[in-house]
């Protein structure tokens, strides 16, 4: 994946972690990060999608990771819930991603911006969100790494 989607996903973290936290307009946070000089490296147009994206369809997400979450969505560290929420959009709405990358960029965003160990808990949830919505495309994955033994 390119670098510039993977700043992208980085300022996007830290702008719906802005937002989940003063609720402040979204328009005013991508001008921050626009003048800020914080989306130089990053591919505008992707941060755009997430930074809109996963508000607009902020219930359908949450709904999903309902399902796979230890507690209710509120009581998760809010760096984590940001990127959650980034990687259950993309496994959602952006098919042609294969589902892997989705939770390797999920795992170093944790591992860059959560706490020790945030890393094992977004991949399990994700894991577990591909595995439902994904889950032709996981099965063949997984198959494809199983050798098949012959007879003798």
């Amino acid at each position: 994946m390119s670098q510039a989607r993977t700043h992208a996903r980085q300022a996007a973290v830290q702008a719906l972690y802005q937002w989940q936290m003063s609720g402040h307009n979204l328009g005013e946070i991508e001008r921050q990060f626009l003048e800020d000089g914080r989306l130089k490296d990053a591919q505008k147009s992707y941060f755009n999608e997430l930074l809109f994206g996963v508000p607009k369809n902020l219930e359908a997400i949450d709904q999903l990771l309902a399902e796979f979450v230890d507690r209710p969505i509120d009581k998760i560290d809010p760096v984590e819930r940001a990127i959650l929420r980034i990687g259950v959009y993309e496994l959602e709405y952006r098919l042609d991603m294969p589902y892997r990358v989705i939770l390797n960029e999920g795992i170093n965003l944790a591992k860059c911006f959560g706490a020790d160990g945030s890393h094992k808990y977004v991949n399990g949830i994700l894991d577990k969100v591909a595995q439902k919505k994904r889950a032709a495309e996981v099965k063949s994955k997984k198959s494809a790494g199983t050798k098949i033994q012959g007879p003798g």
